[in-house]
């Protein structure tokens, strides 16, 4: 895959999956990363990874708390805020028919 395209399409929805994975459950930095990877998307570097998760606790999408490691450092907790719940529900919507828009126009070149 092209990695400056993939860098594109990051920066416009790497947000609303950070939110939709703290939306399972809270997690750290590092394990959003894997989880990010594990579901396709790619590696995400901290320096890409960390200015997201900290624009979404300054705008209240999220809060942090850092908790000692059990064998190891201490780890700074994210969890989704009811404002982040609703932001996400919202931006699915809108993300559902955008994609939809997009496949359906590469759709056509698939079948020329």
């Amino acid at each position: 895959m092209d990695q400056e395209r993939r860098g594109q399409w990051l920066r416009g929805v790497l947000d609303l999956c950070v939110l939709a994975l703290l939306h399972r459950r809270e997690s750290y930095g590092y394990e959003l990363a894997q989880s990010l990877d594990a579901t396709g998307i790619g590696p995400i570097q901290g320096g890409t990874l960390y200015p997201v998760l900290l624009r979404l606790q300054r705008t209240g999408l999220v809060t942090a708390q850092w908790r000692e490691g059990a064998s190891g450092p201490a780890r700074k907790y994210y969890q989704i805020t009811p404002a982040g719940s609703e932001t996400l529900r919202r931006t699915t919507v809108d993300w559902d028919a955008f994609a939809s828009g997009v496949g359906t126009i590469l759709r056509e070149v698939q079948t020329r």
